[in-house]
């Protein structure tokens, strides 16, 4: 049920020695702003993706008195997940005691989706939030994506590496087209048939949280190429202007969503409340998608709810969640901003051992 049973923490930022049983749907987590509550999603981010979504660099994460961080995680299903971040060598991954070269067995295990803070990228940043987020969904739905993917990315490195070159060889160009249109093409139909699934759901899920805006706002695919030529065509048109820039200018690592409210950019129109719900109902509609079709649970990491939401709004948002049956981590400040969340919440539904409350001072969590 992709649920973590046991949580242990050591070494990352000011958490030292945690070791908590979370509760398998809620898990609220609260204290005083810079206590360390961010620092436990944080933890758990890192494990399912390798990455922060914080900071970008190791040296921050791990405890300035320590030369690693430690994080362990037991699921439901006996699955054990641990990770090793060090300052002096390569991290460590291991899955059921396998070291693991990459991330894929453990993201499949442990799919998560973080509302915070960064999310709101997925409408004020370029294309790459955009695109990263796309291709979670399309990683996880649709078998056949990550091998298409990885043999872009090669073709799109050797490709840009010939660019660059002053003298080049047209024949090895032309090589790495034809592997490159057969990847791109695949990778684009994988997308274009996520998108088909994922649409009516948010458009469901968007409505039940933003009433005003749910018949006008749009989402479109962009592949990252015309959409009345084919690939291989747009290559050749490209080249020239490749070749000036000693990049590819078109192909499936420029796709994008397109979320427009009538004719404008969404946000340009949105509040930041609205901004917040409209991310909110994205995450949300992904969680659903993995549920029907995997039969899995997505887990929620969610920092500071609370935040740009006024109380109907927040009780709508965590309804959502709560309807999902994934465990969620949800962090605040203040326990009563959601405990007493006015609009029938689900949370006084909750029976005692789904839902768990813990502490955070200093670094240190009580439950």
């Amino acid at each position: 049920m992709n649920r973590i049973q046991t949580l242990k923490i050591s070494g990352l930022r000011n958490l030292q020695g945690i070791e908590i049983s979370p509760a398998p749907r809620l898990n609220l987590i609260y204290g005083e702003n810079g206590s360390g509550k961010t620092s436990l999603l944080e933890a758990i981010h890192l494990l399912s993706s390798g990455r922060s979504f914080r900071s970008s660099k190791l040296d921050p994460l791990i405890n300035y008195e320590l030369d690693q961080a430690l994080v362990f995680a037991q699921l439901d299903d006996g699955i054990r997940l641990g990770l090793s971040k060090s300052r002096r060598r390569r991290h460590q991954l291991r899955m059921q005691d396998e070291t693991q070269r990459n991330w894929e067995s453990v993201a499949r295990s442990l799919p998560l989706q973080i509302i915070d803070a960064t999310a709101f990228q997925l409408l004020e940043g370029g294309p790459k939030a955009r695109r990263r987020f796309l291709d979670w969904g399309v990683f996880h739905v649709e078998q056949g994506f990550i091998s298409a993917w990885r043999d872009s990315r090669k073709c799109l490195a050797n490709r840009n590496a010939l660019l660059k070159q002053d003298r080049f060889d047209l024949a090895q160009l032309e090589a790495w087209d034809r592997e490159f249109v057969t990847a791109s093409e695949q990778m684009d139909g994988h997308r274009r048939d996520y998108m088909q699934k994922f649409l009516p759901i948010f458009r469901e899920v968007y409505s039940q949280l933003e009433g005003a805006h749910g018949d006008e706002l749009a989402l479109s695919y962009s592949r990252g190429w015309a959409s009345d030529r084919s690939f291989a065509e747009e290559l050749l048109r490209s080249r020239d202007l490749d070749r000036r820039y000693g990049s590819t200018q078109v192909g499936p690592q420029r796709a994008d969503i397109i979320v427009r409210l009538e004719r404008a950019p969404a946000v340009e129109v949105l509040s930041r409340g609205q901004q917040k719900i409209l991310v909110s109902a994205l995450k949300i509609a992904q969680g659903r998608l993995l549920s029907d079709c995997l039969g899995a649970n997505c887990l929620y990491l969610i920092d500071d709810l609370p935040s740009e939401l006024d109380a109907e709004n927040r009780a709508r948002v965590f309804d959502a969640l709560l309807s999902l049956d994934s465990q969620l981590f949800v962090t605040c400040v203040e326990l009563g901003s959601l405990v007493h969340a006015p609009g029938g919440s689900l949370f006084a539904n909750l029976g005692r051992g789904e839902k768990a409350q813990f502490h955070v001072e200093h670094g240190r969590i009580t439950a």
